[in-house]
């Protein structure tokens, strides 16, 4: 491994041993001492490997794509098992196995929990649950800069004015996005708490929707969403992770902007205002509005919560917006919407060339500047079929393993898009301690995969069975 891996794995060791600390202030301080050792575990192990990697020696090395991808499953993999240890060495006797799915759930955004009652878990473990997936949702956006190649080339065209694409300055670029987070992070708290939330749920909730994630400060939303404008409220702040990183930072300077430089942004207002009015005209939520556009945004922005009063017939609905996700430069996941208008309007052009071939079809969106060739519709392309691969393989496997079809179904896509289960989905009985130790290691793995870009796998398995 090159310097950069090593840097790169250090830097995100030594964020888990700052909130170990925060943790360990936060119990002491409410008097929570029951699990406070528990994050010894974490604190200790993460300097350690964060001094042994920052301390490495610099070199010349090029990096290559294959590394980029290697470091960043390796982070997938090893900085969970970081996270895994306060739940192990807590009170609550919580095996190897369920700690470490509930910190791969965290880190990866996707808020599968084996916890059957949160209310009997103290505060500072709830509290290191949400901060796992901040890390996660830290971790992912900073992973696309990386792999900026396999996501969307064009993408690095956006904000190009904001980072230098030079990994000497790997941690200059990470100040950057971390400042944004941290931003956004705030924001999302303050409007939460001044729209009535507690200080604590406000906290927790901040952390999980910035992330994209799906954890819980309780059992369920109806004891804290007491009105329809905190429920109108939690819905706006979900637009902030299925939205770029970057609106606000964009809108900020205006000014030296093109309107071509929110392309992305608009095309995902048009295709929000669209979804919104099909569910008033079609379905039964034009009753309650505030209810229409929680599920909606919840459902967009890949964290899929809920309230467990929330019963409807749309599930499978709710399940393509899940799919569909929101931006590439966010912490939702998804194949992404501008990824699929691309190719839909590719194949529409495809189509047109057969019966009028004298025209020349060039794919270029509105309010864009960008010309997509042949090179990048075939990375759409593959990631699609990949997608539909690796869901048909994992509800296979679902089912093999004793969980019921219909849940196989629903769970594969929501495993593979980073989604958590609720009552939207028709799953907020769903109950994740009572599957066999292979299942929960099979959706660790695929939870990982949902997370990483998956042609970013298929490269790698090129370069090891296809050297030349």
């Amino acid at each position: 491994m090159s310097k950069f891996s090593f840097t790169f794995i250090g830097i995100f060791s030594l964020i888990i041993s700052f909130f170990s600390v925060i943790n360990i202030i936060y119990s002491n301080y409410f008097n929570h001492y029951l699990n406070i050792h528990s994050y010894s575990y974490a604190l200790f192990p993460s300097i350690i490997i964060a001094l042994a990697c920052l301390t490495v020696k610099k070199d010349n090395k090029k990096i290559s794509i294959y590394e980029k991808i290697l470091t960043i499953i390796s982070g997938y993999l090893l900085l969970p098992l970081l996270i895994s240890a306060p739940y192990y060495f807590s009170i609550y006797d919580i095996t190897f196995t369920n700690s470490y799915f509930e910190a791969v759930s965290g880190f990866t955004s996707t808020g599968f929990s084996t916890f059957k009652n949160i209310k009997q878990i103290d505060q500072s473990l709830i509290l290191w649950r949400s901060t796992s997936q901040w890390i996660g949702g830290l971790y992912f956006l900073f992973s696309i800069v990386i792999l900026i190649e396999i996501f969307d080339i064009n993408l690095k065209k956006t904000f190009t004015d904001f980072f230098l694409f030079n990994n000497s300055e790997i941690l200059k670029q990470l100040i950057k996005i971390l400042t944004l987070y941290l931003f956004l992070t705030l924001l999302i708290f303050l409007l939460l708490k001044f729209s009535g939330f507690r200080y604590l749920d406000s906290f927790n909730l901040a952390f999980t929707i910035i992330s994209s994630g799906g954890f819980l400060p309780t059992n369920n939303l109806d004891s804290i969403l007491t009105s329809n404008f905190k429920q109108i409220i939690l819905s706006s702040s979900m637009l902030l992770s299925f939205f770029s990183l970057f609106l606000i930072y964009n809108f900020i300077y205006l000014k030296n902007k093109k309107i071509n430089f929110f392309q992305e942004d608009i095309y995902l207002f048009i295709y929000l205002i669209i979804v919104i009015i099909f569910f008033t005209l079609f379905t039964k939520f034009d009753k309650n509005f505030a209810d229409l556009l929680f599920s909606i945004t919840s459902s967009i922005s890949n964290i899929g919560i809920s309230k467990t009063s929330l019963n409807n017939n749309y599930s499978f609905l709710f399940l393509i917006l899940v799919v569909i996700g929101g931006s590439l430069f966010s912490t939702s996941s998804g194949l992404r919407f501008l990824k699929l208008y691309t190719l839909l309007k590719f194949s529409i052009n495809e189509l047109i060339s057969h019966v009028k071939p004298r025209e020349v079809n060039i794919i270029k969106l509105k309010f864009s500047d960008y010309f997509y060739d042949s090179k990048e519709i075939n990375k759409i392309f593959i990631t699609l079929i990949l997608f539909i691969i690796s869901f048909l393989f994992l509800g296979s496997i679902l089912t093999l393993t004793g969980v019921e079809f219909v849940y196989s179904f629903k769970l594969s896509i929501l495993t593979l898009m980073n989604t958590t289960t609720s009552n939207i989905y028709g799953m907020g009985d769903f109950i994740f301690f009572d599957l066999t130790i292979i299942t929960k290691y099979f959706l660790i793995i695929f939870m990982i995969l949902g997370r990483i870009e998956l042609l970013a796998l298929l490269l790698v398995l090129k370069k090891i069975f296809f050297k030349n």
